[in-house]
């Protein structure tokens, strides 16, 4: 017996016990998938084993996996060699079909048949199936694109529009978040075309009605993920080149990335999205988006200051990232919001000093306090008040507010009385301290009567990074300011990190070396180990 006739006898025994499923997975998966291997090396060999395209289908449920490896290599070789491909012609006359037009037509059929499949294996709740199933429907795509099955206007450049939306469809379940999915379809974003054609896809996918919590999740997590390059040269480099997932990689009138047209697409996406209601997570995770990826490419970006103004009244997170969309509309869009100081000053509270978005807060609010001609009386606030928050927040927040407050000292050097206050000493001001802390008027908090005297309490920390950068207030100060944006990146776990590093001498655990399992010598126990013994 041969090993052709081998393998067909080992796949009829699996396919008749398919009904079966302790059968059906009696035979190991890489055994199957060498069967598999080889049936579908025969069907590209010869068109007289075509019946084992039916048998690897029909193996589909059981050995799902290796089926959709095997699918992939067999129509990715199909579509190369043009077998499915048709001609279109009018024809006057009603002719039986010729045996090479059914067996066309026969393959076509099980082509779109193994494509319901690999959608379908897109929502399997196995993770490598979802992820294997998107890897070879973006394959089979990309092949398509360049084998077309049938004649395309433009014979320079063609992109199968009809697979890459149900394929984003199925990314953006109503019911269950993806978001492992889109991290690997964002791969996809590296080819021009590829990224080009999902931005025009997006806004057909995007309802104007309410939808589930779950696809707004999945939308928003979509769109953060994608970029939207405004030329190509942005994207590929300086050279002009293009990677495309379809079609040869430089063609005379093929494709061309259009930045207006995408601009467009996410726009129109936009403003469904801002039609939704949304939960407090929804809300926030939809202003990081709209700040991190959105924001740049909106037409109006005014229109998002109501929505802004709105967040900006919600305490947290929510507020605080509305802070920073409000930044982006008053200095690049002229935006005037006259109390935007004191509602900058009523977010430095002790709560937000255990939030993930803390950084950005004393980034942007460094941005703010950084003209020298604010009013003095306003910037002593600000300085009285992240000196009260050193008593509570954590050593990495201490060490960056206090550069924040040196780097307010050198801007405004009216404000160094506040280090040696003439009115009392530090001891009578610690209790009786006229600062008003609850008082959410800057400039009603009497910051001017007070002085830094937490500072001075801190030279005085356990830690001695702390104690060292406190020091800066009893020395002449620099010249130069602090760079807020370098020391927010070292902080976290930073500090952490660096005690890993440093080199630990061994300690000492005893001072003499055991000779057996008995205990040291001079143990008092061992009096008392002696006298049971003996007894």
């Amino acid at each position: 017996m041969t090993s052709g006739q081998s393998g067909e006898d080992e796949l009829s025994a699996v396919m008749a016990s398919a009904g079966d499923p302790g059968a059906a997975t009696s035979m190991s998966g890489q055994k199957m998938s060498q069967i598999l291997r080889q049936r579908a090396q025969e069907f590209l060999s010869s068109r007289k084993h075509a019946n084992n395209l039916v048998d690897i289908i029909g193996m589909w449920e059981s050995y799902t996996l290796a089926c959709i490896l095997t699918i992939e290599t067999i129509f990715g070789e199909v579509l190369k060699r043009g077998d499915m491909y048709v001609e279109r012609t009018i024809s006057l006359t009603i002719s039986e079909p010729t045996a090479e037009m059914s067996y066309t037509n026969w393959l076509r059929n099980c082509y779109e048949e193994i494509w319901v499949k690999i959608l379908n294996s897109i929502e399997d709740s196995r993770n490598a199936i979802q992820m294997q199933a998107l890897t070879t429907a973006i394959k089979l795509m990309a092949a398509e694109g360049k084998s077309p099955l049938e004649p395309v206007e433009n014979v320079e450049y063609y992109f199968p529009l009809h697979r890459l939306k149900p394929i984003i469809m199925k990314l953006l379940s109503p019911e269950k978040e993806n978001f492992t999915l889109i991290a690997r379809f964002q791969e996809i974003s590296n080819y021009s075309d590829a990224l080009y054609f999902t931005w025009k896809c997006l806004p057909s996918l995007t309802p104007k009605r309410q939808p589930q919590n779950v696809y707004i999740r999945n939308l928003l997590e979509f769109v953060h993920k994608l970029p939207l390059p405004q030329d190509n040269n942005s994207q590929n480099g300086t050279n002009g080149s293009q990677e495309l997932l379809c079609g040869p990689q430089q063609v005379a009138g093929g494709f061309k990335y259009d930045y207006s047209s995408a601009r467009k697409a996410l726009n129109k996406v936009w403003s469904c999205i801002m039609h939704w209601e949304l939960t407090p997570q929804l809300h926030k995770q939809l202003l990081v988006v709209l700040l991190e990826r959105v924001m740049p490419h909106l037409e109006k970006p005014v229109l998002m200051t109501d929505f802004l103004m709105d967040s900006l009244d919600i305490d947290g997170p929510i507020g605080l990232l509305a802070l920073q969309g409000v930044f982006v509309l008053v200095t690049k869009h002229n935006l005037d919001y006259p109390n935007i100081f004191t509602k900058l000053y009523s977010m430095f509270e002790p709560e937000i000093l255990h939030t993930k978005y803390k950084a950005r807060l004393f980034y942007l609010s460094d941005l703010f306090l950084s003209s020298t001609h604010l009013p003095e009386a306003l910037v002593a606030a600000f300085a009285k008040r992240l000196s009260r928050l050193t008593l509570v927040a954590p050593p990495e927040d201490i060490l960056i507010i206090l550069l924040f407050i040196g780097n307010l000292l050198l801007r405004h050097p009216g404000l160094k009385r506040l280090i040696d206050h003439p009115q009392g000493n530090e001891e009578e001001l610690g209790t009786n301290d006229p600062f008003l802390m609850e008082e959410r008027d800057p400039l009603q908090s009497n910051a001017l009567l007070s002085s830094l005297w937490e500072i001075k309490g801190l030279q005085y920390h356990i830690l001695p990074s702390i104690a060292t950068a406190a020091r800066f207030i009893r020395e002449p100060l620099p010249s130069i300011e602090y760079d807020m944006a370098s020391a927010l990146e070292r902080t976290g776990g930073h500090i952490f990190d660096n005690e890993l590093k440093n080199k630990v001498k061994d300690i000492m655990l005893t001072f003499e070396r055991p000779s057996s399992m008995a205990l040291p010598k001079g143990e008092r126990i061992l009096q008392y180990w002696q006298l049971t013994t003996m007894h």
